[in-house]
């Protein structure tokens, strides 16, 4: 035993001798290592201190967003995503760590092109670069990096061709290129090579030039497949349909064309997404689309589709969404197997189905949307129609619907009811005011006699029409005609009465109305007088407290500029004093115009409501949002805090152009159609790198045409944005109820909600756009009563004929359909329900697939706020 414990003793004391400088060599390794990331970090911005335990004294394997996995050779992960970093990216020492295979630098903000030096990083295996604010060209270097199964790109201003050299990488199994600018022909290499690829994203590049290849037949383990939106053209090739692996198809808002070929779908057997929508394909759908077993949702909306759609596609049994509308698609809707179904919406709006509305839709447990406007189908309403305790949105106008109105009694989800346009006879049912959380009933244009149901005043109504062509009569429930809605459509129904109707006093004698009516006016004169009284006091009071703090000296105020421009804090001040100076007026203060020494303009934004906050509060915010850098959003110069009451004075570029507001405010605003569609997109491209692209991740708050600046060649620049962060959010809501001028800007959510949405961006986007579209102010007051464009617009909408009545007559006809499809996205950006508005990349896609607009042999049909999701 002893001589077995001593043999041990020297075996275990050769083995430290021997591994010694083993030990002495990963010491130093590790070492060398952190040194190198210390000298990386060195070159970021860390405003946040995300990357504070970054220590020489702790193991960089301890390190915050550093993973070590691995025995003797460590291999090191390294995570930066999402930390606000900025900088100069110093990817030579980076690329010396020793086992560096992951690098992830995405959501950020860098503002610079993608290093060159990261092509030195031998070891990666994937490589994240998505929407961290880099620009420029996409390096052919990238193409060094042989490791490489994940390379990402996406989110980010990378523009011009992809270098084919990238068809090196045959190891790549992720590609992502999502949203750049890319531009110019795909060479077919990159997809005949990349045959190990099982996600392929090239979505949202609308200056591609390409067919779809061929050759995208040869990746036999795609996966996921994003081409949408991004300027791909022909027909769909045969070898696609060799991609038996495919489980996302993404082909939609192309130039395709075309029939699809006759076996499409038979070898997708695990395909869970389809998306060929907003193409030109044609002819009738192949029934193998009834193989696709897995398939969940199912797009092919606005195409040119024939004939039926398939029997097989409604009974597959994981199906959920079925968008069909804006094809030529017929043939009746089939029943469907209601206890095995799982269809949540159904979509098929604008096409020329028959027959009737099948009895199960109701009946599907998980139906919450069924859209079927614009058809040709007869018959009467299913009385089970909203009996799935899903069902939100029903929408059949305009067909040839016959019958009464059902007791709708077990709709308690039921939002929105479209039902105008038909045939539909006998009275409104009480029953209507059941639904909790009703907020939309359409019942215009039908031959519905009787009274509108007092039960109605219990719900809290965002729109109710009843007009035109009704046979209505009796009283209106006095709170549906308080004001209080935003849109209530009455006309067209002589024998209705009520408060602020024709007929306002039912049974009262002429004698007596008209005594009414003057005593109203007296009143109205009275309540008007004073009210400007009011308003003029308030305004002398404002301009003389406007004096006296404009008086105070600069050393009371601090002026910090971001940009090299040629101000002074005293000039400043006394160029506030000047009202010659003042451009504009909004919730939060004057604008003001300041012409500086060496002949620049600079627009001041005085915010007089600002809440009081520090100064180090306010340069905290100011310094993020300056940081801003894209070509439609204005360049935020610096501001002037004033120390005595916390005033904030933003300084921003100003473009010689003036405006929006200001142009179409002119006395002739005759801009053509593709000009205005370039303002709407560059105004749209804005606000998706504030809502998607810049961190940290912004909203507007603020969106009007007096906002959009407009340069030389009519780009727009989005200004005013992010002043709830500068005045703080409750000197911001203060601010906008005071505003009365540009409430219809507003979301009508805004007053009953706490938490901001970029749906409120988006409805703020769609007033503008109706204002690009009608040629119209927002706030001009019109001959039938209507301030707000939103009332305006949507009063039309659903009249015969309107976008007659709604596009700018000064427009020329040629444009009309680009302009109609404008108008309906304007509808769905302005709906009263935040959750049918699209977001705004969304948005983009759609303009942009209008610029230019698409020739067609004869304009399309106005379709009206039925088409909206």
């Amino acid at each position: 035993m002893a001589t077995t414990a001593a043999a041990a003793v020297l075996f275990f004391s050769v083995v430290l001798i021997l591994a010694s400088p083993l030990v002495a060599a990963s010491a130093s390794a590790a070492g060398q290592a952190q040194e190198l990331l210390l000298s990386f970090r060195a070159s970021l911005k860390d405003t946040s201190g995300a990357l504070s335990t970054w220590s020489p004294s702790t193991p960089y394997c301890n390190w915050s967003h550093i993973t070590c996995t691995g025995g003797g050779a460590v291999s090191v992960a390294l995570s930066l995503q999402g930390l606000g970093l900025s900088g100069d990216i110093a990817a030579e020492p980076l690329c010396r760590v020793p086992g560096l295979v992951a690098l992830s630098l995405a959501s950020n903000s860098f503002n610079q092109t993608v290093p060159l030096q990261l092509s030195r990083c031998a070891s990666l295996v994937s490589l994240n670069l998505s929407s961290a604010a880099f620009w420029g060209p996409l390096p052919d270097q990238l193409a060094m990096l042989a490791s490489l199964t994940s390379l990402d790109l996406s989110g980010n201003d990378i523009e011009g061709q992809v270098p084919p050299g990238l068809a090196a990488l045959r190891g790549l199994e992720v590609l992502d290129l999502g949203a750049p600018r890319l531009s110019g022909v795909l060479h077919p290499a990159l997809f005949r090579n990349l045959t190990r690829l099982h996600f392929l994203d090239l979505s949202n590049n609308q200056f591609l030039e390409s067919e779809l290849p061929p050759e995208l037949g040869e990746m036999g383990g795609l996966r996921w497949l994003f081409l949408q939106g991004s300027g791909f053209t022909s027909a769909i090739p045969e070898t696609l349909l060799q991609l038996e692996q495919l489980e996302f198809l993404d082909l939609s808002m192309n130039g395709l064309t075309g029939a699809l070929p006759p076996a499409f779908g038979h070898n997708f057997r695990k395909l869970l997404s389809l998306d060929l929508s907003q193409n030109g394909f044609s002819g009738p759908f192949p029934k193998e689309i009834d193989k696709c077993v897995m398939l969940q949702r199912f797009q092919v909306q606005g195409n040119g589709f024939t004939g039926e759609l398939p029997a097989g596609l409604w009974s597959l049994p994981d199906l959920r969404v079925i968008r069909a509308e804006n094809n030529r698609f017929s043939g009746r809707l089939p029943e469907l197997p209601t206890g095995v179904s799982r269809l949540e919406q159904v979509q098929v709006d604008n096409n020329s189905f028959s027959g009737g509305i099948p009895q199960s839709i109701g009946l599907v447990r998980t139906m919450y949307r069924f859209s079927a406007s614009l058809n040709q189908l007869n018959g009467s309403l299913p009385a089970s129609l909203c009996d799935s305790p899903a069902m939100s949105i029903i929408n059949v106008s305009r067909n040839s619907l016959s019958g009464a109105i059902p007791e709708f009694r077990n709709c308690k989800r039921l939002v929105s009811l479209s039902l105008s346009g038909n045939a539909l006879t006998g009275s409104i049912p009480a029953s209507l005011g059941g639904p909790p959380v009703l907020a939309d009933i359409h019942v215009s244009s039908n031959g519905l006699t009787g009274a509108i149901p007092a039960e109605l005043q219990s719900l809290k109504l965002a729109l109710l029409n009843v007009s035109p062509s009704t046979h209505l009569t009796g009283r209106v429930p006095p709170s549906l005609v308080s004001g209080a809605l935003p849109a209530v459509f009455l006309e067209g129904n002589p024998g209705l009465c009520g408060a602020g109707l024709r007929n306002d006093g039912c049974d009262a004698p002429p004698l007596r109305n008209h005594q009414g009516l003057a005593l109203a006016a007296t009143v109205a004169a009275l309540a008007t007088g004073v009210t400007l009284l009011a308003v003029g006091a308030l305004a002398v009071c404002r301009r003389l407290h406007g004096d006296t703090s404009s008086s105070s000296s600069s050393s009371n105020s601090k002026l910090v500029l971001f940009h090299p421009i040629k101000i002074t804090g005293d000039e400043l001040l006394a160029a506030l004093r000047r009202d010659k100076n003042v451009i504009g007026r909004g919730p939060f203060g004057e604008t003001y115009l300041i012409e500086l020494q060496d002949g620049q303009r600079v627009a001041v934004k005085r915010l007089i409501s600002s809440g009081k906050q520090t100064f180090r509060a306010v340069k905290n915010e100011m310094k993020i949002l300056a940081k801003i850098r894209h070509r439609n959003i204005a360049k935020m110069l610096g501001f002037c805090y004033r120390h005595a009451d916390g005033e904030v004075s933003v300084i921003h570029e100003h473009l010689r152009m003036g405006s929006l507001h200001d142009l179409i405010r002119a006395p002739k605003f005759t801009l053509g159609w593709n000009d205005r569609l370039r303002i709407a997109i560059g105004v749209a491209q804005g606000l998706v790198y504030l809502h998607h692209d810049y961190a940290p991740r912004l909203l507007h708050r603020d969106l009007k045409s007096s906002n959009v600046l407009l340069g030389d060649e009519l780009e727009p620049k989005v200004t005013g944005f992010g002043v709830d962060r500068v005045v703080g959010e409750e000197a911001y809501r203060a601010s906008l109820r005071s505003d009365l001028n540009y409430g219809c800007y507003i979301a009508p959510e805004v007053s009953c909600t706490k938490k901001p949405t970029h749906l409120m961006d988006v409805y703020s986007f769609g007033v503008i756009l109706l204002e690009l579209i009608t040629g119209r102010p927002a706030e001009q007051p019109a001959s039938d009563g209507s301030v707000d464009i939103v009332r305006w617009v949507w009063r039309r909408a659903n009249v015969a004929d309107g976008a007659a009545q709604i596009l700018d007559a000064g427009i020329s006809r040629t444009a009309q359909q680009g302009m109609r499809a404008a108008l309906e996205l304007a509808l769905r950006c302005t709906s009263v329900m935040p959750d049918q508005r699209p977001a705004m990349d969304e948005v983009v896609r759609s303009l942009q697939l209008l610029y230019p607009p698409h020739p067609s042999p004869s304009p399309a049909p106005f379709t009206g706020v039925a088409l909206g999701p």
